[in-house]
């Protein structure tokens, strides 16, 4: 028994340094797919500029994210720059160094408002990523989906109210437009001519027979 205690002795430093080699290979691995993770999620969160020389700006999702929920205020994810917010949320948008591409405001055009708007009694810079207080509210997610059509050729309806998103081009053109609603044909500008606010059908019939005092289509009529 002694001596196989001996050579269990003298066999410890191997063994010690055969385990601490297991650990460095374990933690090599682990540091590798934890790198690789972190940069799919930094390649995720940002895409492409279309049409440009490199150029990249926030993901869909990403921008999501900054929304309470769907149809809310996005938070200001930047630092404040000490300048009027429309200097870079003009009607265009502008490509900021170092920052990214501050996208176009959609309501340049909303009644009432103008350059010199109090950006911030809606707008807010994020302060923390602590929940502020525990509740059972569930906001609602980002909803990306496209206006029903009559036919399959024919203009998409608008999914979205329209108040305070009145540039169209603001959301479904330019750098910062998101691809997933981007649109094929920016040159034209009278987007109203054709895409109309999505309705029921009781009220289109009530527009169609009184309002401009045409005959209601029927069920017999349509087919």
């Amino acid at each position: 028994m002694r001596g196989a205690s001996r050579v269990n002795l003298a066999r410890a430093p191997q063994r010690i340094a055969a385990t601490r080699a297991q650990w460095r290979a374990i933690t090599i691995v682990t540091a590798v797919v934890l790198l690789g993770w972190a940069c799919g999620c930094a390649q995720d969160a940002m895409v492409a500029v279309p049409d440009s020389d490199g150029r990249m700006k926030s993901a869909a999702t990403v921008r999501a994210e900054r929304r309470l929920y769907d149809g809310a205020p996005p938070i200001i994810p930047h630092e404040n720059f000490g300048m009027t917010c429309t200097e870079c949320h003009n009607v265009d948008g502008v490509e900021v160094p170092g920052v990214g591409f501050a996208p176009p405001q959609p309501h340049a055009d909303t009644a009432g408002m103008s350059a010199i708007s109090r950006c911030n009694q809606c707008h807010v810079f994020k302060q923390s990523d602590a929940v502020f207080t525990n509740s059972e509210f569930v906001g609602l997610r980002q909803d990306l989906r496209r206006g029903a059509r009559l036919n399959p050729i024919a203009p998409p309806t608008i999914p979205h109210k329209t108040f305070m998103r009145e540039n169209c081009v603001a959301c479904h053109s330019g750098a910062a437009a998101r691809e997933e609603i981007r649109t094929t044909h920016p040159e034209r500008v009278r987007c109203r001519q054709c895409h109309v606010p999505a309705g029921t059908r009781a009220e289109f019939e009530t527009l169609l027979g009184k309002g401009l005092g045409l005959p209601v289509p029927t069920e017999s009529s349509e087919r």
